[in-house]
């Protein structure tokens, strides 16, 4: 079912129709992080079928797509974490307000079938890592930069380290049977089959991200952005999010 945003959408065009204002189908360009990648690929055609517009969506780790958007790159908005959010709009990049739109946790998966490890505590984390043989996980990308966090808290670093696969995405390490454990965000790990979530990291890691939305200054298709970024925020949206591993708002 479409949501009241969804149906509006809808319903404003069918009125310019009637009253002889037909309006002009757009294309935007939205550049997306990768924890929120499978949350807007799914939604974007639904806004498409239901306005007639046209959504591009260009996938890569935040610190990518904010050095692409610092290096003049043409979009519309950008869905990225919400502290390169507040930077690009200090710099003037971002025009209005950020729009706060799903918080995600980094987590650890293992192969389906496999025994889950306990990760109820840090010091349980620390033995399950420690006791795998290979451990996956996106280096450099911001999942990464809160395990390697994590790997510091719990002083394995050097050993954890000694033994990764770097790359994205982090599960397939385990999939493939290359990895015992991978470590990325949960929508990430939920997305690749072959593998099973164990659960997020304890909250004294410090896995949680805020992911927010941002209007560029330098946006071509303005109107058709923002609606959009509303139905993002639409009832119909946070269903879709939630189900991807992510938490609305």
């Amino acid at each position: 079912m479409r949501s009241s945003i969804s149906s509006t959408i809808a319903s404003g065009l069918l009125i310019g129709l009637i009253q002889g204002n037909p309006v002009t189908a757009a294309e935007i360009k939205v550049l997306c992080t990768q924890a929120l990648r499978t949350s807007v690929t799914e939604l974007a055609p639904r806004f498409e079928r239901a306005t007639g517009h046209k959504v591009d969506v260009s996938v890569a780790p935040s610190g990518k797509l904010v050095a692409r958007v610092r290096d003049g790159e043409q979009a519309d908005f950008l869905i990225a974490n919400a502290p390169n959010i507040d930077g690009l709009q200090k710099d003037g990049k971002i025009s209005g307000t950020r729009i706060d739109l799903a918080r995600a946790q980094v987590g650890l998966a293992v192969r389906i079938g496999a025994p889950k490890p306990d990760i109820s505590s840090p010091e349980a984390v620390k033995r399950a890592l420690l006791a795998a043989k290979a451990v996956a996980y996106v280096a450099g990308g911001l999942s990464g930069n809160i395990f390697e966090a994590a790997l510091d808290k719990l002083g394995i670093a050097h050993e954890i380290k000694a033994k990764a696969k770097a790359g994205a995405p982090a599960a397939g390490f385990v999939a493939r049977g290359e990895a015992d454990i991978a470590a990325q965000q949960i929508s990430e790990l939920i997305a690749v089959q072959g593998v099973e979530l164990v659960g997020p990291l304890p909250a004294e890691l410090g896995g949680t991200t805020q992911f927010s939305m941002g209007l560029l200054a330098s946006a071509k298709e303005r109107s058709t952005a923002e609606a959009f970024m509303k139905f993002l925020r639409s009832e119909e949206a946070a269903g879709v999010i939630k189900a991807k591993g992510l938490t609305p708002g």
